[in-house]
């Protein structure tokens, strides 16, 4: 048995750990992110960094502390707290919106230009062949380092340095207008849109697979897993941010190419004008691998959790139901998958960031449970406002416009700040003289 890992291996698993975060939203939405900034391009890609990459890193590093995935995370909650939590998390960026998202953009922006048939029925024909494939690689999970990590991740950086090469020394216009929603504060702005790509959601999910993994390798020493997961979330956060940069900085410079971009427009435009008739060629293969080794990661964390809350119904045929369900729901089309979206998302992001927090402090907290109760049970009646006003709904956004002008930062989006710490207060509080009746010691000694 191995009791270390080769610097090829310790760079393929880093390599793996990118390709599972780098899928749909991850090539969309910075683009778009950068032609509503404009000249605000730094403060507004810092933003979408800190989102995108730094929340992703730490619920890895929340992994690697803890010693476990979403499970172990969560098991200072209720039980019933901690099921429902997980499979809010696991459907979302499972079969309701990551997974089905991963297909759709696949098709929109690489393979439609390729298919002559109708958008819907190519979108029905590619919803098949594509997770049939994702299908067939997710049904064998100990492999995923060496058909990920060492054959699809090279092949996808390869292309998307050419793109970023070429987007940064022939840029297709200069910085263009700030968009009036970006105007007042491109930074938050940008913080919020880098919900959009779920990294954070799954960060938790996708760390159990790096440490499955490294444990695969032969390493099972605690002190080498948490190394080499660290290793890997820092090559992966390094590799999002050199991809992220120059896709913001695309955006920002496409006004003279695209003025109202749809979700997926952007993108095609804008390689186009670089590469020519090559460009959709470049496009199709780094979207569809980037979505593909996503949709792989996806199935194959879904399968495991659900075959951990049902351990009746086999892993596989877990992977194959979802696949299916994923495939029809794929065809409701982008728009639609990003707008339905889009309020669960703004719900839970809030929840996963404090419970990541939560997780540093936890070797240090004498009552978990109630420390982690309070301070998430508070989030989420904040986080629940959030996801009203991003609902569209008439009454659900009344109920917020009611309550969140009273709350500290919510100008910022960051309305669910003091009752986190609001709560974590509480819960210390309480705790301590709970532990104070219990074990004084304990207390003079903490």
């Amino acid at each position: 048995m191995k009791t270390r890992l080769s610097s090829l291996d310790i760079v393929a698993l880093g390599f793996m750990t990118f390709a599972l975060f780098l899928g749909a939203g991850n090539i969309i939405f910075p683009p778009q992110v950068g032609q509503g900034a404009g000249a605000e391009f730094w403060p507004a890609a810092l933003g979408f960094l800190a989102t995108g990459v730094g929340m992703p890193l730490a619920g890895i590093v929340a992994v690697a502390v803890i010693g476990g995935g979403l499970d172990k995370i969560t098991s200072p909650l209720p039980k019933w707290a901690a099921a429902a939590f997980g499979v809010a998390i696991y459907l979302s960026i499972g079969p309701m919106f990551a997974i089905p998202r991963t297909g759709t953009v696949a098709f929109e922006m690489g393979m439609r230009p390729f298919i002559n048939m109708t958008p819907q029925s190519g979108l029905a024909l590619h919803s098949v062949l594509f997770f049939g494939i994702a299908t067939l690689i997710a049904l064998s999970p100990g492999k995923l380092m060496d058909v990920v990590g060492k054959w699809l991740t090279p092949l996808l950086i390869a292309l998307l340095a050419l793109i970023a090469t070429f987007t940064i020394i022939n840029p297709q216009g200069p910085l263009g207008p700030v968009s009036p929603e970006w105007a007042e504060s491109p930074f938050m702005t940008g913080f919020q849109q880098g919900y959009l790509t779920m990294d954070a959601l799954a960060s938790m999910v996708f760390g159990i697979l790096i440490v499955s993994a490294i444990k695969a390798r032969g390493v099972t020493a605690t002190a080498d897993v948490t190394r080499y997961t660290l290793w890997a979330g820092a090559i992966a956060a390094i590799c999002l941010a050199a991809v992220y940069l120059p896709l913001t900085y695309m955006g920002a410079t496409s006004h003279a190419l695209v003025t109202e971009a749809g979700k997926g427009e952007l993108i095609p435009v804008y390689v186009e004008a670089l590469f020519g008739d090559a460009g959709k060629l470049i496009l199709a293969l780094v979207i569809t691998l980037a979505c593909l080794t996503t949709a792989v990661g996806l199935l194959t964390s879904c399968g495991e959790f659900f075959n951990r809350l049902l351990p009746a119904v086999p892993y596989r045929a877990l992977v194959v139901v979802m696949a299916i369900a994923s495939a029809l729901i794929a065809n409701l089309g982008l728009a639609a998958l990003i707008s339905i979206s889009i309020p669960v998302l703004v719900t839970l992001y809030p929840l996963v960031l404090v419970l990541t927090l939560l997780s540093y402090l936890r070797p240090h907290l004498h009552d978990a449970p109630r420390v982690f109760t309070w301070s998430l049970g508070l989030t989420l009646l904040v986080s629940l406002l959030d996801g009203f006003e991003a609902s569209g709904i008439d009454t659900l956004m009344a109920i917020s416009h009611r309550i969140e002008p009273l709350l500290p930062l919510a100008s910022m989006n960051l309305g669910w700040l003091a009752p986190a710490l609001m709560g974590l207060i509480i819960g210390l509080l309480t705790s301590r003289r709970e532990q104070s009746n219990l074990d004084p010691e304990l207390i003079r000694n903490s």
